[in-house]
């Protein structure tokens, strides 16, 4: 490995293994588990593919669903009869007029950074908030041992968080630099042994990452990548998914797996990589400079992917600034829900990853749109052809705030063509199939974990239902309200009032406020 891609490597992993930021607390919210949960004359949305059913209702005992039962017809009183019974010490939820879903997997989420000032209990009661039950942690940022401590207190259920998949930066750790693909086999041994998931790979020489990913997926463990352009030239998803790779982030890495008319990206002659407005203004342009859809290598690329059982992670909703930056900057959680040190961290700054903003307007928006609309047709086209694509949200950058970024990731899916049950499939099953959980996460079915959310509106009809704010809507005294907003997260059959963890969270941001005298402007008009 040259010297500088090692040193860049090892600056990143020297940041994430101990910039960390403060654990969760103790748990103190959430009611039970009990010996046995039944949720009562609910909407099943079970993410199998099947349609809407309902009234049923579902039997919880010992964190496993044992029974789901249909009770009745919609619009008819419910029978009785047909009702299981509630046991002795047991505990019974009216869902009447509700919906029931697995909860979600964010397949790309961080856990906060100290740039960005985000305690882990913000972290993850933003996304418990949202329904998002597990986590897979690409590159655990805050250093193995930090995740792994975590991830074991969630499976305790000792504090309030999703489950954790920790997928552990290539190189983290390493005593010295990976030179050869003897040592990079060596180092996923080790991260093996320590307990990790999984590893995050960025780049590294050829020889290397072959050897990296053959190893890793000998061992049984999965893996994820950012083709980051220092090294996407001589190795992209192509080649990563023929070694092994089970996951690829974003889109890097595709378009140059589909150059025709060149063998790299239309750099312009002054970019720097480490200028990140050139990274990203670019980037917006690469799509375009890829093989038509359709085309023989399209397809080629595609069928390639298809036949290696590979997951797309497109991440759609962290680039969704670069198409309108006003908008995401705006959106109406920001005032409420974002830390006053993330809004900081967002802002222009040329040192902070992903606040890019140096001369940002018309020109590189237009190029973004046309990026998502190609980018867009592959990653439907390879729904519709069997492929996986999971939700990932990797917020925390980017004007994208933790639980809200997740769900409008959701509604980026339904405008790349998927219908909404495909969307709900995408944040659940195929999650669980793409992290080797399928067996007790992902669907609502009898043998599977209680991972539950439980909403009030149908998130069919209107995705933004489940965003903590809800939707606005207009009842039939033409009043203004707000419809949705996820009612309850269950993990581990353990009931969380979602709209109190928001509640928390306001109190969190509220304090941040008051200590720091700080508050949410818009840059440059301050």
């Amino acid at each position: 490995m040259k010297k500088f891609q090692f040193l860049f490597l090892l600056i990143f992993c020297s940041i994430v293994s101990t910039a960390q930021i403060k654990k969760a607390p103790n748990r103190a919210e959430g009611d039970g588990p009990w010996p046995q949960l039944i949720l009562r004359g609910a909407t099943l949305i079970n993410s199998t593919g099947a349609p809407s059913v309902g009234p049923v209702d579902i039997v919880v005992e010992q964190n496993r669903i044992v029974a789901i039962r249909n009770v009745g017809y919609p619009g008819l009183p419910i029978r009785d009869g047909a009702r299981p019974k509630l046991k002795e010490g047991g505990k019974e939820i009216d869902c009447s007029g509700m919906y029931i879903l697995p909860g979600f997997i964010d397949m790309h989420g961080h856990i906060g950074g100290t740039s960005q000032g985000t305690p882990a209990e913000y972290v993850f009661k933003l996304w418990m908030a949202h329904g998002i039950t597990t986590i897979r942690d690409p590159s655990c940022g805050n250093g193995l041992d930090w995740v792994l401590d975590q991830k074991q207190k969630s499976l305790s259920n000792a504090i309030t968080a999703p489950r954790i998949y920790a997928y552990t930066a290539f190189g983290q750790g390493a005593r010295g630099a990976i030179a050869t693909p003897a040592q990079a086999v060596e180092w996923v041994k080790e991260n093996a042994a320590k307990g990790a998931d999984g590893i995050k790979f960025f780049g590294a020489a050829p020889a290397i990452m072959d050897a990296a990913l053959r190893e890793n997926k000998r061992l049984g463990l999965r893996s994820c990548m950012h083709h980051a352009q220092m090294d996407v030239a001589r190795w992209n998803v192509v080649n990563s998914a023929e070694a092994g790779l089970t996951s690829m982030e974003h889109w890097y890495g595709l378009p140059e797996a589909l150059l025709e008319k060149s063998t790299l990206q239309d750099y312009p002659l002054n970019y720097n990589y480490s200028n990140e407005q050139h990274r990203f203004e670019e980037a917006g342009k690469l799509w375009k400079q890829a093989a038509q859809p359709g085309s023989a290598r399209w397809n080629e690329v595609m069928q390639k992917l298809l036949s290696l059982d590979f997951t797309l992670d497109p991440t759609f909703n962290i680039y969704e600034a670069n198409r309108d930056l006003h908008k995401t900057r705006r959106l109406e959680w920001h005032d409420t829900y974002t830390l006053p040190s993330l809004w900081k961290f967002y802002e222009p700054n040329r040192e902070s990853h992903g606040s890019y903003w140096f001369n940002w307007g018309t020109e590189q928006e237009v190029q973004w749109k046309e990026n998502y609309r190609i980018w867009m047709s592959f990653v439907n086209e390879y729904k519709n052809r069997g492929g996986r694509v999971t939700t990932g949200s990797d917020n925390g950058f980017i004007y994208q705030t933790y639980g809200f970024g997740y769900i409008r990731e959701l509604e980026l899916l339904r405008e790349a063509g998927f219908h909404p049950l495909e969307v709900i499939r995408s944040s659940s099953l195929y999650g669980a199939q793409a992290l080797g959980a399928e067996k007790d996460l992902g669907s609502i079915e009898v043998g599977k974990l209680a991972d539950l959310v439980v909403i009030d509106a149908n998130p069919l009809e209107n995705f933004q239902y489940l965003y903590g704010t809800g939707a606005v809507y207009l009842n039939e005294k033409n009043e203004i309200t707000r419809k949705g907003g996820v009612k309850y997260t269950i993990k581990d059959g353990v009931v969380y009032d979602a709209k109190k963890l928001l509640s928390d969270v306001k109190a969190m941001v509220d304090d941040a406020k008051r200590s720091s005298g700080s508050s949410i402007k818009q840059p440059g008009l301050n």
